[in-house]
């Protein structure tokens, strides 16, 4: 087995055509021939697996080798999707980066195969936000998108995220079938490689801009005082271009995560969601006294959202923010500011139900998917959709995919309007949560060195699936992988608790993590503030007998 590794590994190096990645492999290959223990560890670590398309295509740590990003493995996914869309009919594909390590590089890398293959192959100007290619897609009409990036993973990972002509990213069977067409490629030597491929000027991004600020109705406020970090990622210039444009002041900007920045130097993680991410943001908002704060993470697919909460600021959850803003669809078309809403709102398994009850209100359709945004916006029909981790699509006729650009204006639109009303986004959540009652969830991540990791524990709660978690009887347990409510397999387990909610295990498809998605439902009862004190608690306990049965130290985060 080991010199299977050590031969897989030499030809692999042989046929890499970066001279990094290529003398990294081979000095492994020669410190475990010499019997170094770490080296070896390290070989397996790169070789004893593929980077497959996940919950958001493919990503991971770069470095040499085939679960690593790296150019090699970015000219084989080229030239597997390449194939896929020649067999579609297809004959055009626009590409896109970040500001990560060998992004443009990467994209580069992908334009030459696929415009080697005889695709007409476009390239956008420089480096810019997830949704802006997203947009592109569209826009431009092509057969496929790609944009190089990780989005909000550690500052050493990179990836390359496909999207086809119907601007959602890909979904089954097209994944299996990308996959099994790299599978079959022999050599990265032997690919055709073009440089006829284009690369576009600005009119897409402005085309984007002006679409984005049409977000936001004429007759809507505009006075807010706002803050603004894009994390150290490509959001920056474009969300004040389209804030500019959609008649806003510009806002207090984080200047020490304004630039792009690869390394992310002020955010052990650049996700707003983690502790400390949001801390320089907060501190302006304080500073400045803000309405509102908005963040962005690195590639601006996601939004985060502070508002002024008592005497101070207050972090939104992704649910808070998700549910404000489908309560907003339904508002505008109230308002007449936008016709009434008739389409799906649609959410995630692992978000909040609560939306569902706002959909019903409104006389609308709501519907669950799997976790990952492809599965949102593949819904025929879909109005609005948002998942907890910060997604959310409020434009779908024109980006097919969560946009954080667009959301944020959307925000800036909504809290514009309750501040000249006298109210605050608190207020909004006090009358749903009255009408409908407190919907408190909670995430608990335990994080790991590979994703490896995580399958002994996923295997402990298919054998033996608990039976109470905290003070609740688990009422049924569902295995995702055999199908759940008519949606397609996938990785995790469902655990009813009944009217008293429910609990969601699955694997990241992003990074090495296992995720716990707790939601915990109570009436409102007179004094909203002890309902929820009262479901924190029972939270908590959740949290406990998950932890205990996990033998982890994950931190439950209430949401």
């Amino acid at each position: 087995m080991i010199d299977d590794l050590l031969t897989r590994a030499s030809d692999w190096a042989d046929d890499d055509p970066d001279p990094a990645t290529r003398d990294e492999v081979r000095s492994l290959v020669e410190a475990s021939q010499a019997g170094d223990a770490v080296a070896m560890a390290q070989l397996r670590s790169a070789f004893n697996d593929t980077l497959t398309f996940g919950t958001a295509g493919i990503r991971g740590a770069m470095g040499g080798g085939p679960s690593r990003m790296n150019r090699a493995v970015v000219m084989r996914a080229a030239a597997g999707l390449a194939e896929h869309v020649r067999a579609l009919g297809g004959r055009s594909v626009v590409i896109g980066f970040d500001a990560r390590r060998r992004s443009d590089e990467f994209a580069r890398d992908a334009a030459a195969v696929i415009n080697g293959a005889g695709l007409s192959t476009l390239v956008l100007p420089r480096a810019l936000p997830t949704p802006v290619l997203a947009y592109a897609v569209l826009h431009l009409g092509v057969d496929a998108g790609v944009m190089v990036t990780a989005s909000h993973n550690p500052a050493g990972d990179n990836g390359f995220k496909v999207y086809l002509g119907s601007g959602v990213q890909i979904t089954p069977p097209h994944d299996a079938q990308i996959a099994s067409r790299i599978a079959a490629i022999a050599t990265v030597q032997g690919l055709p490689q073009g440089d006829n491929w284009t690369t576009l000027d600005d009119s897409v991004l402005n085309d984007y801009l002006t679409m984005a600020a049409a977000v936001v109705c004429e007759a809507a406020p505009r006075s807010l005082t706002t803050v603004y970090t894009p994390m150290h990622g490509v959001g920056g210039r474009p969300f004040l271009a389209a804030m500019e444009a959609a008649g806003f002041s510009p806002p207090v900007v984080v200047a020490e995560q304004f630039e792009p920045h690869a390394e992310f130097p002020t955010v052990p993680f650049p996700n707003p969601e983690e502790p400390g991410a949001m801390d320089l943001a907060l501190a302006a908002a304080t500073r400045v006294d803000a309405d509102v704060v908005i963040a962005h993470d690195p590639d601006a697919d996601r939004c985060a959202v502070g508002v002024r909460w008592g005497n101070g600021h207050r972090l939104l959850t992704g649910d808070d923010v998700g549910l404000l803003l489908g309560w907003w669809a339904v508002e505008r078309g109230r308002r007449g500011w936008s016709p009434a809403p008739t389409g799906c709102f649609a959410t995630s398994i692992v978000s909040s139900s609560l939306l569902g009850a706002v959909a019903a209100d409104a006389g609308l359709r709501h519907q669950e998917t799997l976790t990952g945004f492809k599965w949102i916006a593949s819904i025929d029909d879909l109005e609005y959709g948002y998942e907890e981790a910060l997604g959310y699509c409020v434009d779908p006729a024109h980006v097919r995919d969560k946009d954080g650009i667009t959301a944020g204006l959307r925000v800036l639109e909504l809290i514009a309007t309750l501040k000249a009303e006298g109210r605050g986004a608190h207020d909004v959540l006090d009358e749903i949560t009255r009408r409908h009652g407190v919907h408190l969830t909670g995430l608990l991540s335990l994080r790991f060195d590979s994703a490896a990791e995580v399958t002994p524990l996923m295997t402990r709660l298919r054998d033996s699936p608990p039976t109470r978690l905290g003070e609740f009887v688990v009422e049924s347990a569902v295995d995702l992988e055999q199908g759940y409510l008519g949606l397609p397999p996938t990785a995790g387990f469902r655990y009813s608790l009944g009217d008293a909610g429910r609990v969601v295990v699955r694997p990241s498809g992003t990074e090495p993590l296992l995720k716990c998605y707790v939601e915990v439902v109570l009436p409102a009862g007179d004094d909203i503030a002890v309902t929820r004190a009262e479901a924190e608690r029972q939270l908590a306990a959740i949290g406990a007998t998950l932890t205990e049965l996990l033998d982890g130290s994950g931190r439950l985060s209430v949401r």
